[in-house]
């Protein structure tokens, strides 16, 4: 086992003092030393440090990508799980190439990826169990019925960091698109990491690619960062969104880099009648520093599945690169739901088809038992300090007859067209708001309130919960022969 440098009010006894300190001395004499002595050591940043510490080695791990290593990362996460009222553990997946089908993570623990390490998930379905719909979908996303559990998964935990070097997490998702695309899929895809019902999650630091499906889901938790992922996925690839949070209140999405064949950022909370029964919006989110390419969807899409309400969704300093849309609000009638107080500030987009989209027909119903009577409100919806430039068209707002989307401010943004822009550069309906110091002018239904009116649609100063989130420098430390 490794030895792991703890919290600082963790008492060591005097040997495990002495040796840490040894190896710490090893670890500062530059990397021909630490090579020469074996000795493994990192420093991090992280929510918590933990006490007890092992290698996916220890458990009969081989990285050599084409042996299955899904019982050892259980074996070793199952040792581990012993510690979790002892100071917590690590798991450290070291250089190499992990094959692995899904493995469950455990309460205050830390996997943590080597630079050099690849996990590679499993092209053999038999390594994916299949669980039971989300209650507030009702059904899985790609077919009725179950889906494949995600690579990563946990469930009723708490205090749960996943993070690394920028370690590589690699979906293969090839072969399921290939099933999706000929409907050959019996259950939905399995996504790469899964968090429900659990609270105090980090997500940070690694590189994801090819996913089967959506990337990182986070749902039904709270107190959840995000943070220096890089996600990458063929912008061809079939519902590859990179970070979905969802049913989740505090949440802190900060510093990635995406490039997606679906929306980079996709806020829900739940699909028609069962997103509506089950009743737990996403609040308090704030997403900031955040670079997207996605030519075919959102660079932050609010829905379409958000029955059970979003609300308070603070987004700033966004680049977006080759989008279809900026900020995009997807609903319907069936939907229920809420999606209010959205704020949206300093937002720079290149080469866009819609800078502003907001669609309330989007649609695709989870069954035929959704309420038509269940209309979606949308209000308070706010746009400040924005560029784009190469746009095809600057807005398509269309509401709901009967049911409007209200609140809709926009300020201070300079949209600029591309040479085979749309002629009318804004198409409302069923939309009411202001607007003050937009170029080009926009529609009548967002009435223009003169320059003098161009700070409107004010971001809320005041800071989330979630931005108190405390990080603290960990190390480890592990002398190996």
């Amino acid at each position: 086992m490794g030895l792991w440098r703890t919290h600082p009010k963790t008492q060591l006894p005097r040997m495990a003092m002495v040796v840490l300190v040894v190896l710490v001395l090893l670890c500062t004499k530059g990397a021909e030393s630490r090579k020469a002595r074996n000795v493994d050591c990192f420093e991090y940043s992280a929510i918590s440090c933990r006490a007890q510490s092992a290698s996916l080695a220890d458990f009969g791990g081989v990285g050599d990508g084409t042996t299955s290593n899904t019982k050892a990362f259980q074996a070793a996460i199952e040792h581990l799980s012993q510690y979790a009222s002892e100071g917590g553990s690590q798991l450290f997946v070291p250089p190499g190439k992990w094959l692995t089908g899904s493995f469950n993570l455990t309460s205050h623990f830390t996997l943590y990826l080597h630079k050099d390490a690849v996990l590679l998930a499993s092209q053999d379905e038999s390594e994916w169990p299949v669980i039971n719909p989300l209650p507030s979908y009702g059904r899985g996303r790609d077919t009725a019925g179950g889906r494949f559990i995600s690579l990563i998964f946990g469930t009723n935990l708490t205090d749960v960091v996943i993070t690394g070097e920028n370690g590589t997490i690699d979906g293969q998702g090839e072969l399921w698109w290939q099933k999706f695309h000929k409907g050959e899929l019996k259950y939905t895809r399995p996504y790469l990491i899964e968090i429900m019902y659990s609270e105090n999650i980090q997500i940070s630091n690694l590189t994801l690619v090819n996913s089967p499906s959506w990337n990182v889901h986070p749902v039904y938790s709270s107190n959840v960062l995000v943070q220096g992922l890089t996600i990458l996925a063929p912008v061809t690839s079939p519902n590859t969104d990179g970070i979905n949070p969802d049913s989740c209140t505090n949440t802190r999405i900060e510093d990635c880099y995406i490039v997606s064949g679906d929306d980079c950022i996709a806020v829900k909370s739940g699909w028609d009648e069962y997103g509506i029964a089950f009743g737990m919006p996403t609040k308090a989110l704030v997403i900031r520093r955040l670079t997207c390419i996605s030519p075919f969807s959102a660079v932050i899409a609010l829905g379409s599945e958000m029955s059970g309400g979003i609300q308070d969704v603070r987004a700033e300093d966004i680049l977006a690169i080759d989008t279809e849309s900026g900020v995009r609000i997807k609903t319907a009638v069936g939907r229920g739901g809420f999606v209010k107080d959205i704020y949206v500030r300093g937002m720079t987009m290149k080469t866009m088809k819609y800078v502003f989209w907001m669609a309330g027909d989007y649609g695709s119903h989870a069954d035929d038992g959704y309420d038509p009577n269940a209309l979606p409100v949308i209000q308070n919806i706010n746009f400040h300090d924005m560029v784009a430039e190469n746009v095809t068209m600057a807005a398509k707002l269309g509401g709901i007859t009967g049911d409007p989307f209200t609140g809709i401010c926009i300020s201070n943004v300079t949209i600029t067209m591309a040479k085979k822009a749309k002629k009318v550069p804004w198409n409302c309906t069923d939309v009411a708001g202001i607007s003050s110091g937009v170029v080009p002018q926009p529609c009548e239904l967002l009435a223009d309130q003169g320059p003098e009116k161009i700070a409107a649609c004010n971001f809320p100063e005041e800071s989330l919960l979630v931005d108190n989130m405390q990080l603290q420098l960990c190390s480890y430390i592990r002398k190996h022969s």
